[in-house]
Protein backbone atom coordinates (compact mmCIF):
# COMPACT_ATOMS: atom_id res chain seq x y z
CA UNK A 1 0.00 0.00 0.00
CA UNK A 2 1.17 3.26 -0.70
CA UNK A 3 -0.09 6.68 -1.64
CA UNK A 4 1.49 10.49 -1.80
CA UNK A 5 -0.77 13.56 -1.28
CA UNK A 6 -0.27 17.36 -0.09
CA UNK A 7 0.04 17.90 3.31
CA UNK A 8 -2.38 20.23 4.24
CA UNK A 9 -4.93 17.74 2.82
CA UNK A 10 -3.79 15.00 4.98
CA UNK A 11 -3.11 16.80 7.66
CA UNK A 12 -6.69 18.22 7.82
CA UNK A 13 -8.20 14.74 7.60
CA UNK A 14 -6.16 13.11 9.96
CA UNK A 15 -6.92 15.62 12.45
CA UNK A 16 -10.55 15.51 12.04
CA UNK A 17 -10.67 11.54 12.08
CA UNK A 18 -8.76 11.38 15.45
CA UNK A 19 -10.78 13.76 17.10
CA UNK A 20 -13.07 10.89 17.66
CA UNK A 21 -10.06 8.21 18.47
CA UNK A 22 -10.78 7.17 22.44
CA UNK A 23 -8.13 9.06 24.91
CA UNK A 24 -8.05 5.67 26.84
CA UNK A 25 -9.21 2.92 24.68
CA UNK A 26 -10.74 -0.30 26.15
CA UNK A 27 -8.82 -2.14 23.43
CA UNK A 28 -5.15 -0.43 22.36
CA UNK A 29 -7.03 -0.86 18.61
CA UNK A 30 -9.01 1.37 18.67
CA UNK A 31 -6.43 4.09 19.63
CA UNK A 32 -5.66 3.59 15.66
CA UNK A 33 -6.75 5.19 12.26
CA UNK A 34 -7.27 2.86 9.68
CA UNK A 35 -5.63 4.15 6.34
CA UNK A 36 -7.22 2.62 3.04
CA UNK A 37 -6.22 3.03 -1.00
CA UNK A 38 -9.28 1.68 -2.14
CA UNK A 39 -9.10 0.06 -5.86
CA UNK A 40 -10.69 3.14 -7.17
CA UNK A 41 -7.70 4.99 -6.17
CA UNK A 42 -9.71 6.98 -3.18
CA UNK A 43 -7.53 6.97 -0.20
CA UNK A 44 -10.19 6.81 3.41
CA UNK A 45 -9.03 7.03 6.63
CA UNK A 46 -11.48 6.14 9.67
CA UNK A 47 -11.41 5.62 13.40
CA UNK A 48 -14.21 3.61 15.67
CA UNK A 49 -14.24 3.70 19.40
CA UNK A 50 -18.13 1.60 19.03
CA UNK A 51 -19.72 4.72 19.83
CA UNK A 52 -18.25 7.07 17.69
CA UNK A 53 -17.38 6.38 14.12
CA UNK A 54 -15.48 9.41 11.77
CA UNK A 55 -14.41 8.70 8.03
CA UNK A 56 -13.02 10.77 5.57
CA UNK A 57 -12.47 10.67 1.94
CA UNK A 58 -9.84 11.66 -0.11
CA UNK A 59 -8.29 11.74 -3.65
CA UNK A 60 -4.79 11.35 -3.33
CA UNK A 61 -2.18 12.32 -6.48
CA UNK A 62 -1.39 8.60 -6.84
CA UNK A 63 -1.71 5.42 -4.70
CA UNK A 64 -1.62 1.49 -4.74
CA UNK A 65 -4.68 -0.56 -2.83
CA UNK A 66 -4.10 -2.04 0.64
CA UNK A 67 -5.34 -1.02 4.16
CA UNK A 68 -2.90 -0.13 7.30
CA UNK A 69 -3.64 0.53 11.02
CA UNK A 70 -1.56 3.18 12.60
CA UNK A 71 -1.81 4.87 16.15
CA UNK A 72 -4.31 7.66 15.28
CA UNK A 73 -2.40 10.26 17.54
CA UNK A 74 0.61 9.99 16.71
CA UNK A 75 -0.01 10.16 12.75
CA UNK A 76 -1.91 13.44 13.61
CA UNK A 77 1.02 15.44 15.89
CA UNK A 78 3.45 13.93 12.67
CA UNK A 79 1.05 15.22 9.74
CA UNK A 80 0.56 18.54 12.13
CA UNK A 81 4.39 19.23 11.99
CA UNK A 82 5.10 18.45 8.10
CA UNK A 83 6.63 20.95 6.26
CA UNK A 84 4.37 22.19 3.25
CA UNK A 85 5.20 19.65 0.56
CA UNK A 86 3.75 16.87 -1.32
CA UNK A 87 3.27 14.21 1.16
CA UNK A 88 4.83 9.83 0.55
CA UNK A 89 3.30 7.57 2.72
CA UNK A 90 4.50 3.63 2.30
CA UNK A 91 3.69 0.12 4.14
CA UNK A 92 6.95 -1.27 4.34
CA UNK A 93 6.19 -4.98 5.95
CA UNK A 94 5.31 -4.34 9.72
CA UNK A 95 6.20 -0.33 9.46
CA UNK A 96 4.59 2.27 7.56
CA UNK A 97 6.94 4.97 6.10
CA UNK A 98 6.22 8.74 6.24
CA UNK A 99 8.18 10.88 3.85
CA UNK A 100 7.66 14.82 3.60
CA UNK A 101 10.75 16.63 2.18
CA UNK A 102 13.66 16.04 4.41
CA UNK A 103 11.27 14.65 7.45
CA UNK A 104 11.14 10.88 7.50
CA UNK A 105 9.06 9.10 9.78
CA UNK A 106 8.24 5.53 10.81
CA UNK A 107 5.53 3.95 12.68
CA UNK A 108 4.33 0.43 13.47
CA UNK A 109 1.58 -1.02 11.83
CA UNK A 110 -1.14 -2.53 14.51
CA UNK A 111 -3.06 -5.49 13.15
CA UNK A 112 -5.61 -4.26 11.22
CA UNK A 113 -7.54 -7.94 11.10
CA UNK A 114 -8.65 -6.90 14.65
CA UNK A 115 -10.03 -3.35 13.88
CA UNK A 116 -13.64 -3.69 14.31
CA UNK A 117 -15.76 -2.51 10.96
CA UNK A 118 -17.36 0.66 10.62
CA UNK A 119 -21.14 0.87 11.42
CA UNK A 120 -23.64 1.33 8.12
CA UNK A 121 -24.60 5.20 7.52
CA UNK A 122 -28.51 4.63 8.58
CA UNK A 123 -31.18 6.10 6.24
CA UNK A 124 -30.97 9.60 5.02
CA UNK A 125 -33.71 11.79 6.77
CA UNK A 126 -32.87 15.23 5.44
CA UNK A 127 -30.51 17.70 4.43
CA UNK A 128 -29.51 21.74 6.43
CA UNK A 129 -26.99 24.19 5.34
CA UNK A 130 -23.64 23.00 6.95
CA UNK A 131 -23.21 26.82 8.19
CA UNK A 132 -26.49 26.79 9.63
CA UNK A 133 -26.32 23.80 11.56
CA UNK A 134 -22.88 24.14 12.92
CA UNK A 135 -24.25 27.48 14.23
CA UNK A 136 -27.04 26.36 15.64
CA UNK A 137 -25.44 23.07 17.35
CA UNK A 138 -22.87 25.85 18.99
CA UNK A 139 -25.62 27.71 20.14
CA UNK A 140 -27.41 25.07 22.32
CA UNK A 141 -24.60 22.34 23.29
CA UNK A 142 -22.99 25.33 25.30
CA UNK A 143 -25.70 24.49 27.61
CA UNK A 144 -25.15 20.65 27.82
CA UNK A 145 -24.04 19.16 31.33
CA UNK A 146 -20.77 17.43 31.68
CA UNK A 147 -21.61 15.17 34.45
CA UNK A 148 -21.24 11.60 32.91
CA UNK A 149 -23.35 10.23 35.78
CA UNK A 150 -26.72 12.29 34.37
CA UNK A 151 -26.07 11.29 30.68
CA UNK A 152 -29.55 12.46 29.80
CA UNK A 153 -28.04 16.04 30.39
CA UNK A 154 -25.30 15.47 28.58
CA UNK A 155 -27.05 14.83 25.08
CA UNK A 156 -28.57 17.72 22.97
CA UNK A 157 -32.59 16.62 22.07
CA UNK A 158 -33.35 16.92 18.50
CA UNK A 159 -37.21 17.37 17.58
CA UNK A 160 -37.95 16.91 14.24
CA UNK A 161 -41.83 18.16 12.67
CA UNK A 162 -41.71 18.03 9.22
CA UNK A 163 -39.23 21.21 7.70
CA UNK A 164 -38.50 22.33 11.63
CA UNK A 165 -35.56 21.03 13.43
CA UNK A 166 -35.49 21.93 17.73
CA UNK A 167 -32.34 21.69 19.40
CA UNK A 168 -32.47 21.88 23.19
CA UNK A 169 -29.79 20.95 25.88
CA UNK A 170 -29.71 22.00 29.74
CA UNK A 171 -27.55 21.15 32.44
CA UNK A 172 -30.30 22.48 34.71
CA UNK A 173 -28.88 25.64 35.31
CA UNK A 174 -29.11 26.86 31.91
CA UNK A 175 -31.38 25.79 29.25
CA UNK A 176 -30.58 26.44 25.28
CA UNK A 177 -33.33 26.41 22.43
CA UNK A 178 -32.94 26.33 18.98
CA UNK A 179 -35.27 26.01 16.20
CA UNK A 180 -34.24 25.93 12.57
CA UNK A 181 -35.61 24.97 9.16
CA UNK A 182 -34.11 22.12 7.21
CA UNK A 183 -34.90 20.20 4.03
CA UNK A 184 -36.33 16.82 5.09
CA UNK A 185 -36.72 13.77 2.84
CA UNK A 186 -40.27 13.83 3.45
CA UNK A 187 -42.41 16.41 4.08
CA UNK A 188 -44.06 14.58 7.31
CA UNK A 189 -41.05 13.42 8.63
CA UNK A 190 -41.24 13.32 12.71
CA UNK A 191 -38.63 11.99 14.84
CA UNK A 192 -37.06 12.89 18.42
CA UNK A 193 -33.47 11.69 19.27
CA UNK A 194 -30.97 12.40 22.35
CA UNK A 195 -27.39 12.89 20.96
CA UNK A 196 -24.28 12.96 22.76
CA UNK A 197 -23.83 16.90 23.54
CA UNK A 198 -20.08 16.49 22.71
CA UNK A 199 -19.77 14.59 19.84
CA UNK A 200 -22.52 16.75 18.27
CA UNK A 201 -21.02 19.76 18.82
CA UNK A 202 -17.41 18.81 17.34
CA UNK A 203 -19.17 17.09 14.31
CA UNK A 204 -21.20 20.12 13.33
CA UNK A 205 -18.10 22.14 13.95
CA UNK A 206 -16.19 20.35 11.81
CA UNK A 207 -18.86 19.91 9.17
CA UNK A 208 -19.20 23.57 9.24
CA UNK A 209 -16.38 24.16 7.59
CA UNK A 210 -16.72 22.34 4.17
CA UNK A 211 -19.66 24.73 3.02
CA UNK A 212 -21.19 22.33 1.60
CA UNK A 213 -24.78 20.70 2.84
CA UNK A 214 -25.22 18.39 5.85
CA UNK A 215 -26.93 15.36 5.25
CA UNK A 216 -28.55 13.73 8.47
CA UNK A 217 -29.34 10.27 9.02
CA UNK A 218 -31.02 8.62 11.60
CA UNK A 219 -32.39 4.99 12.71
CA UNK A 220 -34.88 4.11 15.34
CA UNK A 221 -35.52 7.09 16.50
CA UNK A 222 -37.88 7.90 19.80
CA UNK A 223 -37.12 4.42 20.42
CA UNK A 224 -35.32 2.95 22.97
CA UNK A 225 -32.01 4.96 22.84
CA UNK A 226 -30.10 1.79 20.87
CA UNK A 227 -30.45 3.90 17.72
CA UNK A 228 -27.97 6.03 15.59
CA UNK A 229 -27.69 8.89 14.06
CA UNK A 230 -25.07 10.16 11.15
CA UNK A 231 -23.98 13.12 9.69
CA UNK A 232 -22.34 13.31 6.24
CA UNK A 233 -20.82 16.00 4.40
CA UNK A 234 -18.10 16.68 1.39
CA UNK A 235 -16.93 13.86 1.97
CA UNK A 236 -16.68 13.09 5.76
CA UNK A 237 -18.95 11.21 7.74
CA UNK A 238 -19.86 10.78 10.94
CA UNK A 239 -22.18 8.39 13.57
CA UNK A 240 -22.71 7.91 17.26
CA UNK A 241 -24.81 5.75 18.88
CA UNK A 242 -27.56 7.84 20.59
CA UNK A 243 -28.57 8.20 24.02
CA UNK A 244 -31.71 7.62 25.95
CA UNK A 245 -34.56 9.57 25.03
CA UNK A 246 -35.42 10.93 28.37
CA UNK A 247 -35.33 14.49 28.74
CA UNK A 248 -36.80 17.16 31.16
CA UNK A 249 -40.03 18.83 29.56
CA UNK A 250 -38.50 22.03 28.79
CA UNK A 251 -40.91 23.97 26.75
CA UNK A 252 -42.95 24.35 30.01
CA UNK A 253 -39.83 26.22 31.47
CA UNK A 254 -39.97 28.73 29.34
CA UNK A 255 -41.82 31.62 30.92
CA UNK A 256 -43.72 33.75 28.31
CA UNK A 257 -44.86 36.39 30.42
CA UNK A 258 -41.78 39.48 31.98
CA UNK A 259 -42.39 42.25 34.09
CA UNK A 260 -39.27 43.37 32.85
CA UNK A 261 -37.05 43.58 29.88
CA UNK A 262 -33.36 45.41 29.04
CA UNK A 263 -31.79 45.70 25.63
CA UNK A 264 -28.14 47.01 25.54
CA UNK A 265 -25.05 46.20 23.41
CA UNK A 266 -23.84 42.54 23.43
CA UNK A 267 -20.35 43.38 22.62
CA UNK A 268 -20.48 46.41 26.29
CA UNK A 269 -22.34 43.67 27.93
CA UNK A 270 -19.72 40.96 27.56
CA UNK A 271 -16.79 43.50 28.34
CA UNK A 272 -18.26 44.82 31.36
CA UNK A 273 -19.09 40.95 32.71
CA UNK A 274 -15.70 40.03 32.19
CA UNK A 275 -14.13 42.94 33.72
CA UNK A 276 -16.20 42.43 36.76
CA UNK A 277 -16.16 38.84 37.45
CA UNK A 278 -12.60 39.32 37.49
CA UNK A 279 -13.19 39.78 41.31
CA UNK A 280 -15.89 37.18 41.88
CA UNK A 281 -14.71 34.26 43.04
CA UNK A 282 -15.58 31.15 42.10
CA UNK A 283 -19.01 30.09 43.08
CA UNK A 284 -20.34 34.03 43.75
CA UNK A 285 -22.30 35.56 41.31
CA UNK A 286 -22.18 39.19 39.03
CA UNK A 287 -25.31 41.21 40.37
CA UNK A 288 -27.25 43.19 37.90
CA UNK A 289 -29.56 45.96 39.06
CA UNK A 290 -31.53 47.68 35.93
CA UNK A 291 -33.29 50.48 36.17
CA UNK A 292 -35.17 53.05 33.36
CA UNK A 293 -31.73 53.80 31.46
CA UNK A 294 -28.97 51.78 33.15
CA UNK A 295 -27.63 48.50 34.58
CA UNK A 296 -24.92 48.44 37.30
CA UNK A 297 -23.03 45.42 37.47
CA UNK A 298 -21.54 44.28 40.83
CA UNK A 299 -19.15 41.93 41.87
CA UNK A 300 -17.21 40.94 45.72
CA UNK A 301 -18.56 42.15 49.03
CA UNK A 302 -17.76 42.89 52.87
CA UNK A 303 -13.84 42.46 53.17
CA UNK A 304 -13.20 41.21 49.65
CA UNK A 305 -12.11 43.05 46.23
CA UNK A 306 -15.12 44.74 44.72
CA UNK A 307 -15.62 45.81 41.56
CA UNK A 308 -18.86 47.77 39.77
CA UNK A 309 -19.87 49.31 36.13
CA UNK A 310 -22.75 51.04 34.97
CA UNK A 311 -24.10 50.63 31.42
CA UNK A 312 -26.47 52.63 29.34
CA UNK A 313 -29.28 49.71 28.83
CA UNK A 314 -32.71 50.55 26.99
CA UNK A 315 -34.86 49.11 29.95
CA UNK A 316 -38.84 48.80 30.22
CA UNK A 317 -40.96 47.38 33.40
CA UNK A 318 -40.11 46.98 36.98
CA UNK A 319 -36.79 47.89 38.33
CA UNK A 320 -35.02 44.59 39.36
CA UNK A 321 -32.06 43.60 41.09
CA UNK A 322 -30.42 40.16 39.41
CA UNK A 323 -27.80 37.87 40.08
CA UNK A 324 -25.99 35.73 37.62
CA UNK A 325 -22.88 32.91 37.67
CA UNK A 326 -21.14 35.04 35.54
CA UNK A 327 -19.45 31.92 33.50
CA UNK A 328 -23.51 30.92 32.32
CA UNK A 329 -23.88 34.40 31.32
CA UNK A 330 -20.99 34.58 29.28
CA UNK A 331 -21.74 31.55 27.28
CA UNK A 332 -25.43 32.77 26.99
CA UNK A 333 -24.21 36.18 25.33
CA UNK A 334 -21.43 34.51 23.30
CA UNK A 335 -24.17 31.86 21.51
CA UNK A 336 -26.89 34.54 20.66
CA UNK A 337 -25.61 36.55 17.52
CA UNK A 338 -26.64 39.28 17.84
CA UNK A 339 -25.11 42.72 18.55
CA UNK A 340 -27.83 43.12 20.57
CA UNK A 341 -28.55 41.43 23.89
CA UNK A 342 -32.24 41.35 24.99
CA UNK A 343 -32.59 40.05 28.90
CA UNK A 344 -36.27 39.28 29.63
CA UNK A 345 -36.80 38.95 33.31
CA UNK A 346 -40.26 38.56 36.22
CA UNK A 347 -38.44 38.65 39.51
CA UNK A 348 -35.16 37.76 40.84
CA UNK A 349 -35.39 34.56 41.98
CA UNK A 350 -37.32 33.48 38.36
CA UNK A 351 -35.61 32.34 35.40
CA UNK A 352 -34.83 35.02 32.99
CA UNK A 353 -34.23 34.53 29.01
CA UNK A 354 -31.31 35.96 26.93
CA UNK A 355 -31.78 36.20 23.02
CA UNK A 356 -30.59 38.20 19.96
CA UNK A 357 -32.51 41.59 19.99
CA UNK A 358 -32.35 41.62 16.04
CA UNK A 359 -34.17 38.26 15.91
CA UNK A 360 -37.78 39.01 16.92
CA UNK A 361 -39.81 42.00 17.64
CA UNK A 362 -41.59 42.23 21.17
CA UNK A 363 -44.05 40.27 20.51
CA UNK A 364 -42.45 37.32 18.43
CA UNK A 365 -40.71 34.44 19.30
CA UNK A 366 -36.64 34.10 18.81
CA UNK A 367 -35.67 31.25 17.27
CA UNK A 368 -32.98 31.21 19.90
CA UNK A 369 -33.99 31.40 23.66
CA UNK A 370 -30.96 31.33 26.65
CA UNK A 371 -32.70 30.50 29.71
CA UNK A 372 -30.82 31.14 32.62
CA UNK A 373 -31.19 30.68 36.18
CA UNK A 374 -30.34 33.45 38.49
CA UNK A 375 -28.77 32.77 41.87
CA UNK A 376 -30.69 33.93 45.04
CA UNK A 377 -29.10 37.20 46.65
CA UNK A 378 -28.79 37.07 50.62
CA UNK A 379 -30.90 39.88 51.90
Amino acid sequence: MMFRIERDVLAEAVAWTARSLPARPSVPVLAGMRLEVTEKGQLKLSGFDYEVSAEVTLEPQSGEAGVVLVSGKLLAEITRALPAQPVDFVVEGAKAVVTCGSARFTLLTMPVEDYPSLPTMPPAAGRVGSDVFASAVGQVAVAAGKDDTLPMLTGVRMEIEGDTVTLAATDRYRLAVRELKWQPGQPDFSAVAMIPGKTLADAAKALGSTGAEVEVAMSSVGGTGEGMIGFSSAGRRTTTRLLDPEFPKYRSLLPTEFSARAELSTSSFVEAVKRVALVAERNTPVRLAFRDGEVVLEAGSGDEAQAVEVLPVDFEGDDINIAFNHQFLLEGLGAIDSDVARLQMTTSTKPAILTGGKHADKEGVPDYRYLIMPIRLSS
